[in-house]
């Protein structure tokens, strides 16, 4: 009667930006150089199985991403089958690390892979790794034209704005030049004999030049003649 199959999970996980660091851990019972990875608890998805136990290896939060493969052979006379996860680690540490782990290095992709013990382990990171940092690289640079794009279409949008109250200014200006000189109204003084006292400037509005009206100072003295001065009558 076959037994039935070891399922464990773990990931190739990567930190940093500018320099991208592959984690590989020490193992205490064989002093043996591998991924981080352990066997799945009863009934556990292997997504969380896979996170909890990169947590629990090299004491780093961690986000999943996506699936990269998986990997068998035989332990103890029984297959073993492990998947893995690209995954991307917190700067900082928010743990310490099990018993069970010795030691955790963070290596670029080349000396991560000659660190493994397991032949099988270094042909599976050689190919995965690349794969990963390929579209660690790819992202980053989808996200920087991404930016740019961003950028480029909120400096289009003020311009736009500008241009607009630019274009806005420049008509009210021309409607102002082109507004006939009849149309202002104006204000004259005149001087009221009968409601005002002498010499109080009354301020009224005069109409529109247009309809040919304006305001006139009350009814001029009539101007007597030379005779009416002599003999002394007149207005």
């Amino acid at each position: 009667m076959a037994r039935s199959p070891i399922y464990a999970a773990g990931g190739i996980v990567v930190r940093g930006r500018k320099r991208r660091l592959i984690a590989v851990v020490q193992r205490s019972k064989d002093e043996a150089w591998v991924l981080p990875r352990g066997k799945l608890k009863r009934k556990e998805d292997p997504i969380a199985g896979a996170r909890r136990e990169v947590v629990e290896e090299t004491g780093h939060r961690v986000q999943v991403h996506e699936y990269l493969g998986a990997i068998t052979y035989r332990a103890r006379g029984r297959s073993k089958l492990v998947q893995f996860w690209r995954m991307q680690a917190y700067e900082r540490p928010s743990r310490d690390v099990m018993k069970d782990i010795i030691a955790v290095d963070w290596l670029p992709l080349g000396a991560a892979v000659r660190r493994l013990s397991y032949p099988l382990e270094k042909l599976f990171l050689q190919h995965a790794g690349r794969r990963v940092l390929k579209r660690r690289a790819a992202a980053r640079r989808r996200k920087s034209r991404t930016r740019r794009s961003s950028g480029s279409a909120w400096r289009r949008l003020l311009r736009g704005r500008r241009s607009l109250k630019s274009r806005r200014r420049k008509t009210a200006s021309r409607a102002r030049k082109n507004r006939p000189h009849a149309a202002r109204s104006r204000t004259y003084i005149i001087k009221s004999q009968s409601r005002a006292r002498p010499n109080s400037p009354v301020r009224i509005a005069a109409a529109n030049q247009s309809s040919h009206q304006r305001l006139v100072s009350s009814a001029p003295r009539r101007q007597n003649t030379v005779l009416q001065r002599v003999f002394g009558f007149g207005g």
